[in-house]
């Protein structure tokens, strides 16, 4: 099962805003004797090869430190994908038993000269553990700095949160992806997402494999399964795209698109059957590893704050585009 089932009770809807293949990166550490500091964005939980050594010692995947034999502490510096409002932080020291840190603090900082603010205090870690910490600071932060206490190793970090864009910045008639979390979309429900999480669909990258996707288990009874994404901001629709690449003998056999105009009041996997939905893309054909776009085909263009794909019955979709222009005003 994927990664995000560990978190998704306490961070769903969130993007990881420091995720490797989003373009964070880790910027400098202290110290990387055992394992590399790279290593703490990567995919997964991280993996553990029992017989799997180094000139240095024994392979962990993940960030590890030498034992430290003098005072103070270890440190790592990660670089956000995308500047952004931290909700949660999970520092997982999967595999990391005997060597895992005592202790961690979190500091955040905005811009390169920015100065570094502590968002979670100095707390104890679990060892093999993912350790969730929640954050209450709303500003917008660019960079972190994971500290540990004195020393040891923590397989990977996961920053959950949002993206901020400055609209000031952008061209008001400019055609976006209004669903991409580059631009501050969120997918906010789903009714599954057994094998790959649903903000896989709203990636601004081209998917590589199955499990870059989201994909629902098989279902066995009645209904169909979707998901529901918060548009970056009100807009008018051009067009759709969905994606079923790398989804051959798994695809949806068909699909639908809702959207309603909600601007007021959040939508959620509890409120979204109380909301006024309006059909956008009634039910259609759906093919294996092909990207299938609609325009023509579209009953209503909007303005609209939210979507739903529906797929019949279940299946994969690796990617979801939304096309279209900011409407002002709404």
């Amino acid at each position: 099962m994927n990664e995000s089932t560990g978190q998704a009770a306490a961070f769903a809807g969130f993007i990881d805003l420091a995720a490797e293949k989003l373009g964070g990166r880790v910027m400098e550490a202290n110290d990387e004797f055992f394992a590399a500091k790279e290593n703490l964005l990567k995919p997964g939980r991280g993996v553990f090869l029992p017989d799997k050594y180094t000139d240095r010692g024994k392979w962990m995947d993940g960030w590890e430190t030498r034992r430290r034999r003098t005072s103070g502490h270890d440190w790592c510096e990660v670089q956000l994908a995308f500047p952004g409002v931290i909700h949660g932080i999970d520092v997982d020291t999967n595999h990391f038993l005997g060597n895992a840190p005592s202790y961690a603090s979190i500091d955040a900082k905005s811009g390169d000269a920015g100065e570094w603010v502590e968002l979670v205090p100095k707390t104890a870690l679990m060892p093999g553990s993912q350790n969730l910490f929640s954050v209450a600071n709303r500003n917008v932060w660019t960079h972190l700095r994971l500290n540990i206490y004195p020393d040891g190793g923590v397989a990977r970090m996961r920053v959950y949160g949002e993206v901020s864009v400055d609209w000031t910045q952008m061209d008001p008639d400019a055609v976006i992806d209004l669903a991409s979390l580059t631009n501050g979309g969120r997918a906010v429900g789903c009714s599954d997402m057994f094998f790959s999480p649903m903000n896989n669909l709203i990636q601004p990258s081209q998917p590589v494999n199955m499990g870059d996707g989201w994909e629902t288990r098989r279902r066995r009874g009645m209904g169909y399964d979707w998901v529901l994404i918060e548009l970056a901001r009100p807009g008018m629709i051009d067009r759709l795209e969905i994606d079923t690449a790398f989804f051959k003998g798994n695809y949806p056999d068909q699909c639908s698109v809702d959207a309603c105009l909600s601007p007021d009041e959040s939508i959620d996997i509890l409120s979204w059957p109380d909301v006024e939905w309006r059909q956008v893309l009634p039910k259609t054909k759906l093919g294996p590893d092909q990207n299938h776009v609609f325009a023509g085909e579209l009953q209503n263009q909007g303005p609209f704050t939210h979507i739903k794909l529906n797929i019949f019955p279940d299946g994969g979709v690796s990617r979801f585009r939304v096309i279209g222009k900011v409407a002002h005003g709404v």
